[in-house]
């Protein structure tokens, strides 16, 4: 039996981390997938919406199809960066299987979080425009919740992110100088 799956099996926590952050990575894949696949069907069935829509909101400006698209382009991103973020963490959920996970490259790993983080939040900003502009052109038959933009709990990971970072390259550090006097 590997390392690896002695740890798993030993500490469940870490296989159940391991298993979510597959599950994570699948599904932001299949978003990225599903966002570049519904732009130009929206754009190419965009008369046929376009009448559907018209019985229910009389208002349907062309620019609500250029919006829809550009709330697409934005989330295929965003998801592309939680896939990062999530595939960084199953690295480092992967160091601590192995029993090592004081390695520059966690404080590495960690540091490159800390940063995607930042973009998640600045990604939501321009989200959450998008969906406000289509909820005032919707007279109220439309809704998209318009829960993006900057948030203190993300600005508060992205502050723990560097520290953790921080931390990991010290301890990889004295690490390096214990062996190295030993």
């Amino acid at each position: 039996m590997t390392k690896t799956m002695t740890a798993l099996t030993r500490d469940p926590l870490l296989a159940i981390a391991k298993g979510l952050l597959w599950f994570l990575m699948a599904s932001m894949a299949i978003g990225v997938a599903a966002c570049f696949v519904a732009i130009p069907l929206l754009l190419f069935f965009q008369n046929d919406i376009s009448v559907e829509m018209a019985k229910e909101m009389p208002l349907v400006l062309p620019q609500f199809f250029w919006v829809v698209s550009g709330i697409l382009v934005f989330a295929a991103i965003l998801c592309g960066v939680l896939f990062r973020i999530f595939q960084l963490l199953k690295r480092i959920v992967g160091t601590v299987g192995d029993g090592d996970p004081f390695v520059p490259e966690n404080a590495r790993r960690l540091t490159e979080m800390a940063w995607l983080s930042l973009v998640v939040q600045l990604l939501g900003a321009p989200l959450s425009g998008l969906g406000a502009w289509i909820n005032r052109i919707g007279e109220g038959h439309t809704h998209i919740e318009t829960m993006g933009g900057i948030s203190g709990n993300g600005l508060l990971l992205m502050l723990i992110l560097f520290i953790l970072a921080r931390v990991f390259r010290k301890g990889a550090e004295m690490r390096a100088e214990l062996e190295g006097t030993v």
